[in-house]
């Protein structure tokens, strides 16, 4: 079944109303008339906004589709979208450099992050590209690019959320989290598409005024891992941050370390050196030791629940 359109329509201005600008940004504009495309059922609608592109189509096109038969995630990895989850892909023009492409992955995640907390929906961000409720994957971002003479001059950004359909152990629906609640405030698959857009907008505006370096501080207070311990090659380290090339920053360690979750639920880095153990705080001072940038893809964080 497909979105109802004007019900998208509705939801669109809400949420461009609702969703916080900031100072030195003019309000989100609307997707232009006839420039959202929805679909029942298709391979994939970044494949099909691709085609789509083909024919003419300019930035800010978006497909919709209820669901996907050839859906894909990151890393070539099938992305299971069967029917109840929200399947969209947006256009863009970045004209950057493609060293920087992850940059759009990291806005992209960012911004539809603000506009769901926007909606008192508490999501996090899992680097690179996921989107956390309760330590558990309520979504995920894959970015695709077409470059010309080292520039990025088109972009598809990808995005899977559950809705209602079925998830894995790892991942979780919005409509699980709003069991408890009598008046959720997203009523339904049009509203959640309405912030999906609006928040990939939200995000991409932010970078293309303000740079990656002034979106990247409030990248990091979302970013479930930040101060948590991770193995490289068998040696500890402590997630310190994001580099504005979007890779995760490690502060490799040469003591002992161990992770453990304390009965409030908070993950916490501690270690062996009394300076370095303070069990109230999440993100824990270490000695200082050798930083690394891993690459996407060259790490998993897992999930915490």
């Amino acid at each position: 079944m497909v979105l109802n359109r004007q019900h998208l329509e509705t939801a669109l201005q809400d949420v461009r109303e609702r969703l916080p600008v900031g100072d030195g940004f003019s309000g989100l504009e609307l997707p232009q008339e006839n420039s959202v495309h929805l679909f029942d059922q298709l391979p994939s609608t970044n494949q099909r906004l691709w085609e789509l592109l083909n024919q003419g189509a300019t930035s800010g096109t978006v497909a919709i589709a209820t669901q996907q038969t050839a859906g894909r995630g990151q890393w070539g990895r099938q992305w299971q979208s069967t029917v109840g989850g929200l399947y969209l892909s947006l256009a863009l023009t970045p004209n950057m450099p493609a060293s920087n492409s992850t940059q759009l992955t990291l806005c992209s995640a960012w911004g539809i992050a603000i506009a769901l907390r926007t909606y008192n929906i508490p999501v996090f961000l899992k680097w690179p590209n996921d989107l956390l409720l309760l330590g558990r994957k309520l979504g995920g971002i894959l970015t695709e690019t077409r470059v010309q003479q080292g520039q990025i001059t088109k972009a598809i950004v990808g995005v899977g959320i559950n809705w209602s359909n079925a998830v894995p152990e790892s991942g979780i629906n919005l409509q699980s989290f709003y069991e408890q609640e009598l008046n959720p405030a997203v009523t339904g698959l049009e509203m959640l598409a309405a912030i999906a857009i609006q928040g990939l907008n939200l995000g991409y505006q932010r970078w293309s005024k303000a740079g990656i370096q002034a979106l990247l501080p409030s990248y990091l207070e979302l970013l479930d891992s930040l101060g948590c311990q991770v193995m490289v090659d068998g040696t500890p380290g402590i997630v310190t941050g994001v580099t504005p090339t979007g890779e995760l920053r490690v502060r490799l360690n040469s003591i002992q370390t161990q992770a453990h979750t304390p009965n409030d639920g908070s993950k916490i880095a501690t270690t062996n050196s009394d300076e370095a153990n303070f069990p109230d705080e999440k993100v824990t001072p270490m000695p200082r030791g050798r930083e690394i940038y891993l690459k996407p893809g060259t790490i998993n964080l897992g999930y915490h629940q």
